[in-house]
């Protein structure tokens, strides 16, 4: 089963406990997630099932869209209302005040991260640390924040009031980060009471499938839940597809150079969708030296003239989730 399963993650389980589900109902090992979502977080979560886990490395560096909701009054341990939280003495914010304060939070600026995260420090996940009640020394790191705007305000308790906003960032950026570091450059305390991811790169809350969906169409069998995939290529259109003759898919099955059947750009940046007549995706390829080099190959090799079958699936395996007795919540370069 091939393709990507874009999820309405709902809050409660984590990232992997999702990833296990839909392995579960799929019947398969290989499934990987494009992004982690805390467990109280809501959203997008797209799922990578079969080859597909081999394009999901072209989507980590995909841009991210959020609901965020701040509450202001309180420190939390965890920067989000799992935490223990510390009430602070003092003025809370306005809503004017509030607004006055998002334009030096949009564009480029340097952000530590939570010490509740899943980053490694010495080999060890922060949180891990964080919970033997050590503090883990992180490196601040550098995100961008494209958008950023309030668009919904409470005010019922004048020393907790509650913003709710709406942000558009780069991929590793830690929402939980920027509702800490608004309250501290307001001179009160915040923490992130709710959070939803609208969009995940091309994948859109509106098009993600909640989990009660996900199972009802798994008990129908396999056909089911292979109704709801999109295509291994879904999402990548920034890539040019290139239709091959029939004649060149064995040899970029093996792996192989080829020429490309016209002109295109020798770029070592740009990447390529290798189709085969019916429009089937082959691989994906890089232009070397005025060649097609491939990069990740979609299709098994039959067994002819000599050389044996390309065993796709042993070569996807280490791209895999770590088993869950090695690490029950595996992180990724956007870990909010």
């Amino acid at each position: 089963m091939d393709g990507i399963l874009v999820v309405a993650k709902p809050a409660g389980p984590t990232s992997h406990d999702v990833v296990a589900l839909v392995r579960r109902l799929g019947a398969t090992r290989r499934v990987g997630h494009g992004g982690t979502l805390d467990p109280f977080a809501t959203g997008v979560l797209p799922l990578f099932l079969g080859r597909a886990t081999r394009i999901a490395e072209y989507h980590l560096g995909d841009r991210k869209s959020y609901r965020a909701t701040v509450c202001f009054g309180a420190t939390s341990t965890t920067d989000d209302l799992e935490g223990e939280l510390t009430p602070l003495p003092g003025p809370a914010p306005t809503r004017d005040t509030v607004e006055a304060a998002l334009p030096a939070f949009r564009g480029k600026l340097v952000q530590t991260p939570p010490a509740f995260s899943a980053i490694k420090v010495a080999g060890r996940r922060a949180y891990a640390l964080a919970r033997a009640g050590e503090r883990p020394e992180l490196s601040p790191r550098q995100v961008e924040i494209d958008r950023l705007e309030l668009v919904s305000w409470n005010g019922d308790d004048a020393q907790r009031p509650i913003a709710e906003l709406d942000i558009e960032c780069s991929a590793g950026t830690y929402i939980r980060a920027l509702g800490r570091d608004l309250g501290a450059a307001l001179g009160n305390g915040a923490y992130l009471g709710a959070l939803t991811r609208t969009a995940s790169g091309p994948f859109r809350l509106e098009d993600a499938v909640p989990l009660p969906q996900i199972r009802d169409a798994a008990a129908a069998g396999p056909a089911g839940l292979r109704a709801l995939l999109h295509p291994i290529d879904f999402g990548l259109d920034r890539f040019p597809v290139v239709e091959l003759p029939e004649s060149d898919v064995p040899a970029i099955a093996r792996g192989q150079l080829i020429r490309p059947p016209g002109p295109l750009p020798d770029s070592e940046d740009t990447r390529y969708r290798l189709a085969d007549p019916a429009g089937r995706l082959i691989a994906v390829a890089v232009m070397r030296n005025g060649r097609l080099a491939p990069d990740k190959v979609f299709v098994d090799l039959p067994e002819a003239h000599g050389h044996p079958a390309l065993d796709i699936e042993a070569a996807a395996a280490a791209e895999l989730d770590p088993p869950t007795d090695v690490d029950p919540d595996p992180a990724s370069p956007d870990d909010v």
